[in-house]
């Protein structure tokens, strides 16, 4: 039927798809300067106003409709009468639908209701939509259709709309956050010859040119270090990661990282410097420490719990005790018995603590905590510890039971590294693909001098989760990675 709306308009010398009309206000403008003026005032405002959006609602009263626009910027309704924009272009829109995009041109005035209306001098077609828009009433609601089709979703949702331009805000709030502390922001490469900077399986590409096989990166940490060496000892990069690993409502293989580096400075200065960014986020986002997050409530209000990875698995995990924890094969059994973990080959004890805390601890953490002091043998690029050297200057925050931030005082120790480094690759020679590479021109880079540094990766994709009470990564990512589907065609 819209099709052939759009020929009968053809034939009338209409066409469908314009682009010679000019706004001189966004929605959202006129609402923000003109929405407290009183009738009167509007009588007395000798402007005209030219305006452009979709039409979201449309209701008509044979010679005169009330319609509904919204831009990115809101929503402003508009007045068309058939006296006021002539017979001929009065038919024109009596033939348009609800989803169709078309510009105004006219004055302000109030409805009898109050409302701020533009009256139509003129209307113009600017785009003819096909596919019509879900019903009002019962919007756009299947959770795969909306991801399929978020243009969609983002038409007929405004609470949607509103997690996004929050999003928005809150990168711009860290980057100004970090900027105005001194540090440089940085890109590094995203296609890499060497994987490394995380414990994860990357995805695989080929340079034709170069007949070499490249890797997407899975974290930008390597070469955020380098250029301390170099002497850049405060950078940051909002970074997009790849990561070849499941998916799920807290993971998508696509996924924005925050990762900075300052010298001269250690895991505790991280501790505390994250703890300021998230409560400067909150306050400013919200005027408010306590927050919802599904069912639950989070109170952001600093200090935040701390607590090593021991300390936590002795408090939480159920059952649980010293004598457990000193014994490889009883922290063995354990994990058989008490959890659903697999466990494979001979693994160390310091590996086995972290599979019982990710297993029994985790979910627990709801309020922020910040759990410290992670095992030097999952922690192939931290700093040892100097009390303890099988444990290192590490920190996880945790808030409503998932991680959020990773941060360490970094190892500056080319001869450590390289040794970790080794070690790594006998583990991947072992079968544990998501072990590290070695990688000889960072340890090079080591070998030249890196002043004493401390180190952070924050999940900016769970961090908006969090503060916008949105339940699955998915509702957080514009497009999300979804499994192929032959009903994408299908009409909403």
């Amino acid at each position: 039927m819209r099709l052939k709306k759009i020929e009968e308009l053809a034939e009338k010398g209409i066409p469908a798809f314009r682009n010679d009309f000019r706004i001189s206000h966004r929605l959202g403008q006129v609402l923000e300067q003109y929405q407290d003026w009183s009738e009167s005032k509007l009588e007395g405002l000798d402007v005209s106003f030219s305006v452009a959006g979709r039409m979201v609602a449309l209701r008509s009263f044979g010679k005169a409709a009330f319609v509904q626009l919204m831009d990115m910027t809101g929503k402003l309704q508009a007045y068309i009468r058939k006296d006021s924009v002539g017979p001929e272009a009065y038919a024109i829109f009596k033939r348009l639908d609800a989803g169709d995009i078309i510009g105004v041109t006219g004055k302000l005035f109030r409805t009898k209701t109050g409302e701020l209306t533009v009256l139509a001098d003129s209307v113009d077609l600017l785009t003819k939509s096909i596919r019509p828009l879900p019903e009002k009433w019962h919007g756009l609601t299947d959770v795969e259709t909306r991801y399929r089709q978020r243009y969609v979703d983002l038409i007929v949702n405004q609470d949607v709309r509103e997690i996004f331009f929050k999003r928005n805000r809150i990168i711009r709030l860290i980057r100004q956050f970090f900027t105005d502390m001194g540090f440089l922001e940085v890109e590094t490469p995203m296609m890499q010859p060497v994987c490394g900077g995380a414990a994860a399986r990357p995805f695989v590409t080929h340079h034709n040119a170069l007949d070499m096989d490249l890797y997407l990166r899975i974290a930008p940490e390597l070469y955020l270090k380098r250029l301390v060496v170099g002497g850049f000892d405060r950078v940051f990069e909002l970074n997009r990661n790849f990561r070849n690993e499941g998916i799920s409502t807290q993971h998508n293989p696509e996924f924005t990282m925050l990762e900075f580096y300052l010298a001269y400075a250690t895991y505790h200065d991280l501790i505390n410097l994250t703890e300021t960014l998230v409560t400067h986020l909150v306050d400013k986002l919200y005027g408010a420490r306590k927050l919802p997050y599904g069912e639950m409530t989070i109170n952001y209000d600093a200090p935040w719990k701390r607590m090593s990875v021991r300390e936590a698995v002795l408090k939480y995990s159920p059952g649980i005790s010293e004598e457990i924890l000193n014994d490889t094969s009883k922290m063995e059994q354990y994990l058989r018995e008490k959890t659903d973990a697999e466990v494979v080959g001979t693994l160390s004890r310091g590996k086995l603590l972290v599979m019982i805390f990710e297993e029994t601890v985790e979910d627990k953490l709801i309020q922020p905590t910040f759990i410290t002091h992670y095992p030097v043998d999952v922690s192939p690029l931290s700093r040892r510890n100097e009390e303890d050297p099988s444990l290192t200057d590490r920190f996880e925050l945790f808030i409503a039971g998932r991680e959020i931030a990773n941060g360490f005082s970094e190892l500056n120790d080319p001869i450590d590294q390289k040794q970790r480094f080794l070690n790594q690759l006998k583990e991947r020679q072992a079968g544990d693909e998501e072990a590290q590479q070695m990688d000889e021109d960072y340890v090079r880079a080591l070998e030249y001098g890196m002043p004493p540094t401390a180190g952070e990766g924050l999940g900016i994709d769970r961090l908006v989760m969090l503060l916008t009470n949105a339940l699955s990564i998915r509702e957080v990512i514009l497009f999300p990675l979804l499994r192929s589907s032959k009903d994408t065609d299908n009409e909403v």
